[in-house]
């Protein structure tokens, strides 16, 4: 979408429903991934729930997109396919997933470990996520864009990882993708200037290697370039004078991950 959409202080609440549901949904999701799991059950689970709540999954169909969830497992970055892939101890699996609840977007990633990881794969995650909130701190009105990308890239920069370039945040409420875009590097005090009533993900996407990227003949999987991990957290944010709204937070997904 080339337009920037402002949301009314309803329409930021008719987004948040939305993402209450999602939020439900990955702290069930939470709860299903271990080894021994096909990724293809988990899309399965995510299409029942969103229409038990009287959703639609907003991924499902998009441009063309077969599935309610987009999983993306090991050294894939987004977009991967749920398939018959049984999760085994070690993976990382990033589930990607939107809900459509009364025309009503919301959108948010997590990435799960699976059974036991490496201390490598673990502080790969530990840095990406806490690299979103680094972002998120930075998403007040007044500021700008860059203020948010810098802040990600400066966190991430002294981990020596990859940060991908080919994909970004976007903002998000009516539709699944608006403007503006949110990258994961820039400088501060660059790009459009957050003003209140903007939704936007803001959602690393980090590789353990090297930062580029490959894209899959099925024109949708993208994995690194490398085979080494990547991991993706992605959080929904209003724009306020501030302070950050977030609208999608993690407590229900982590609370169900300390009782595992």
């Amino acid at each position: 979408m080339s337009k920037v959409y402002y949301k009314t202080a309803d329409e930021i609440e008719q987004v948040r429903e939305s993402a209450n549901v999602l939020s439900q949904l990955l702290a069930e999701i939470a709860g299903l991934v271990k080894p021994g799991i096909t990724t293809l059950s988990l899309d399965k689970f995510a299409f029942d729930f969103i229409k038990d709540h009287k959703g639609t999954p907003a991924f499902l169909n998009y441009q063309g997109f077969p599935y309610s969830l987009c999983i993306s497992v090991n050294d894939q970055v987004v977009h991967g396919f749920p398939s018959d892939y049984v999760l085994k101890e070690g993976d990382i699996v990033t589930v990607d997933g939107g809900v459509n609840l009364n025309g009503f977007i919301s959108d948010s990633a997590y990435t799960f470990a699976v059974g036991e990881i490496s201390e490598e794969a673990q502080q790969l995650l530990d840095v990406t996520k806490a690299s979103l909130q680094a972002g998120i701190e930075q998403a007040i009105a007044g500021k700008r864009v860059g203020d948010i990308s810098a802040a990600v890239q400066e966190y991430v920069t002294p981990y020596k990882y990859g940060i991908v370039r080919e994909l970004v945040g976007h903002g998000v409420g009516f539709h699944l993708h608006e403007k503006p875009e949110v990258p994961n590097y820039g400088k501060r005090g660059s790009g459009p200037k957050l003003e209140e009533g903007l939704i936007i993900c803001i959602e690393p996407m980090i590789n353990a290697g090297k930062a580029g990227v490959k894209f899959w003949d099925d024109g949708w999987t993208v994995s690194t370039v490398d085979g080494k991990l990547s991991a993706h957290f992605e959080q929904m944010v209003a724009i306020r004078k501030g302070s950050p709204d977030v609208l999608l937070n993690f407590e229900a997904i982590e609370k169900v991950l300390n009782k595992k």
